[in-house]
């Protein structure tokens, strides 16, 4: 088979995959979002109560939901106001109840209210955190203890300790301290002032009333997450609604993924617990650890156990910090890199650093472009040689082709043979093209994963580099009052790499096939299609990408003409 064919078999195959196959990766990159469950309900029906030593109890399940503003306001109260966080802790039942992100909005609308992380049970979206005891023979607190506060307000520089004293003769202290950013510091202490030794063992919990609203993404993880042995685990929502996921370890954590948002429980990473995640046919949620082994307590003795909660946004930089500094196993795991973190990592913090040297995210990945075309230039100067060294012995090839044309194996080692003899290398066209496949997927996880790419402006109407253009076409730009279908929301950018695409294609040199000429014509038109719903930023990326290689290429043919004659049809076989 002429080399020409084989390179537009090749061609075709991929066209084809990407035509036909095109509604499954859609559905990968940008599933329907499920129902959640009824508002009607908030945390379900109860689960069964687990056995000692492996979580902590349920969460209450309120039948009915009210305004956030009344439920708030019925419980005694202590105040949370750091640069990061605003909101407040329930003394009835010892919980963080109500927090906001005060540095992220809902959207780049200038008045959009704050991310709403958590929220009290009763309340739609109930999301919480709860700490506690369970114990043989003990009065330990519950969700209906009503706690006694050192002070009225919990800052970076004013911990608050909660203090409540049982029947049964052990006093409990709940210390509570915060960071500048989204991380607290959870010591539980039980001093036995009792006749009696007592066997007690601290808990934690995290509980939602239902599955993120973030859609669950096969390129970015959004549901139940832990770290045991090591390891981080993806977990399907509907894996715990059947049965509960049970993790042993030392050293870990667990809790609930959101797109850009996490709750973390982070036990002593000294000491083994076991972590579960589990749900309810309602879609209500619980992710909670125990200790494996309770404390004993001597009488007059007391004992504290130190753990950390998480609540905030998914910050690289803070992540790994909170790795680094406070000995979390694989927190950064919280941000789903994938297998292509190697290359991702990498890029986000050359991207990050461009941006915070030029301001503008737009800016520093077109900077980013340059650099990675400036570092594959070499090698497109190797495919531009190779592809003109193939051009000069195709009359060579030919004559092979022609001569053997009845024994196809000769005919192949013949044109092996003169490939070595030229120094031709039939493969090098593609190496380029297989080098940018990793970066281009790399780049869309870094668009797509980091908060830092967030709502990021770029010129004119391009608010958020990390979503699709908002500029529709069809609708005039939003001057006609209805939304087109998915497939018809082209934006002015996806115009603009389609053109960029079309001129790139119409540098190459021109194929001597009609069908080939035809199927290269029509590609960037399909592209601008398939490239119309992901980030803007990804778009920019191409776009720069394309007019470089155009620039490129015209340097490189005044550097090998021979691209530039046309190829000659092959003479009929008389």
């Amino acid at each position: 088979m002429k080399e020409d064919q084989k390179n537009f078999l090749l061609f075709a195959v991929i066209a084809g995959l990407l035509l036909f196959a095109w509604p499954v990766v859609t559905n990968w990159f940008f599933p329907q979002q499920k129902q959640t469950a009824s508002t009607e309900m908030v945390n379900g029906k109860q689960v069964a109560k687990p056995t000692p030593g492996t979580a902590g109890p349920n969460a209450d399940s309120p039948a009915v939901l009210r305004d956030r503003a009344i439920v708030l306001a019925e419980t005694p109260r202590v105040a949370i106001d750091t640069p990061s966080l605003k909101g407040s802790i329930n003394l009835k039942g010892a919980r963080i109840d109500d927090l906001v992100l005060v540095e992220y909005a809902e959207t780049v609308a200038k008045k959009s209210p704050p991310i709403r992380l958590l929220s009290p049970s009763g309340t739609q979206s109930a999301y919480f955190a709860q700490f506690g005891w369970q114990g043989a023979g003990v009065q330990a607190p519950d969700q209906n203890t009503v706690w006694q506060a050192s002070g009225t307000k919990l800052t970076p520089t004013t911990p608050v300790t909660l203090t409540t004293r049982t029947a049964t003769g052990q006093v409990f202290r709940i210390e509570l301290s915060v960071d500048k950013d989204y991380m607290f510091t959870v010591r539980q202490t039980v001093a036995n002032v009792g006749q009696a030794p007592v066997t007690i063992t601290p808990y934690a919990l995290v509980s939602r009333s239902e599955r993120s609203k973030d859609v669950d993404q096969w390129a970015a993880h959004v549901g139940p997450i832990a770290v045991a042995q090591g390891a981080a685990k993806y977990i399907n929502w509907g894996d715990i609604e059947s049965a509960p996921t049970q993790l042993s370890t030392t050293g870990g954590w667990i809790g609930y993924s959101d797109h850009y948002w996490l709750t973390a429980l982070v036990p002593d990473q000294r000491v083994p617990v076991s972590l579960q995640q589990r749900g309810t046919a309602k879609q209500t949620y619980q992710a909670d650890y125990s200790l494996t082994d309770a404390l004993s307590i001597a009488p007059g003795k007391k004992v504290t156990y130190s753990s950390r909660f998480f609540a905030g946004a998914k910050e690289v930089k803070l992540l790994e910090g909170y790795q680094k500094d406070l000995g979390i196993v694989q927190f950064d795991r919280a941000i789903d890199w994938g297998w292509f973190g190697m290359i991702e990592q990498p890029i986000f913090y050359y991207l990050d650093w461009l941006f915070r040297l030029v301001g503008n995210f737009g800016v520093a990945i077109i900077l980013l472009t340059i650099t990675i075309r400036g570092l594959l230039f070499p090698i497109a100067h190797k495919q531009f040689e190779s592809m003109a060294r193939m051009r000069v012995i195709q009359p060579k090839m030919k004559a092979l082709q022609e001569r053997y044309k009845d024994d196809k194996q000769r005919q192949q080692q013949e044109i092996m043979k003169l490939y070595k003899e030229e120094k031709v290398n039939p493969l090098a066209g593609c190496l380029p093209i297989l080098l940018q496949i990793p970066i281009m997927f790399a780049l869309y996880k870094v668009l797509l994963l980091t908060i830092e790419m967030r709502h990021q402006p770029f010129v004119l109407w391009i608010r958020d580099l990390s979503a699709p253009d908002p500029a529709t076409i069809i609708n005039l730009f939003g001057y006609l009052h209805f939304t087109p279908p998915g497939f018809l929301a082209i934006g002015v950018v996806p115009v603009l790499l389609g053109v960029s695409m079309y001129f790139q294609m119409k540098f190459n040199p021109a194929p001597m096939d009609e069908i080939q000429k035809q199927v290269f014509a029509i590609m960037p038109w399909m592209l601008m299609f398939l490239m119309a719903p992901f980030a803007v930023g990804l778009q920019v990326y191409w776009i720069t990408s394309n007019v470089i290689t155009v620039l490129q290429q015209q340097w490189l043919y005044s550097r090998h003409p021979v691209l530039k004659q046309p190829m000659k049809k092959e003479a009929k076989a008389k």
